[in-house]
């Protein structure tokens, strides 16, 4: 039985957020610097973990009212066709295009098609550790 948590509970609010930003940034700097998909699917299942200490796991889930095995579905889509569209070009497998756009809150920002390769990564990594975690926590 939990016991009442108010400032535990208010804090880990804020900081879900606060890692959240983070692992987005981790996931846009990936291709320049450490970092990318695997390592924000981490962090994002990290603040996630922290809610289910805060809360239990009736309100997460009530929160993120999605069932985590469709991300790692979702993401293998992602993964494997961005690394198959190459072929549809009769290019090397795993060859990706890149451009500059300007985007507003980023300016002006390089999008490569690796980027979809890291988001079905991210989809990946979250959606297996939750659904890990969860299976562990119902069974308690």
């Amino acid at each position: 039985m939990k016991t009442n948590d108010v400032i535990f509970q208010t804090v880990a609010k804020v900081v879900f957020f606060m890692i959240i930003f983070f692992a987005v940034h981790l996931f846009f700097a990936g291709h320049y610097y450490p970092g990318g998909g695997f390592v924000g699917g981490l962090l994002t299942s990290g603040a996630i973990v922290l809610l289910l200490l805060a809360f239990d796991i009736k309100t997460v889930r009530h929160g993120f009212p999605l069932d985590f095995k469709w991300l790692i579905g979702l993401g293998l889509l992602f993964s494997v066709g961005t690394a198959a569209g190459s072929l549809l070009f009769n290019v090397p497998f795993f060859t990706h295009a890149y451009d500059y756009f300007q985007l507003p809150l980023f300016g002006k920002t390089s999008l490569h098609t690796a980027m979809l390769f890291d988001l079905g990564v991210y989809l990946v990594v979250i959606g297996v550790t939750m659904t890990i975690i969860q299976t562990i926590g119902e069974s308690e």
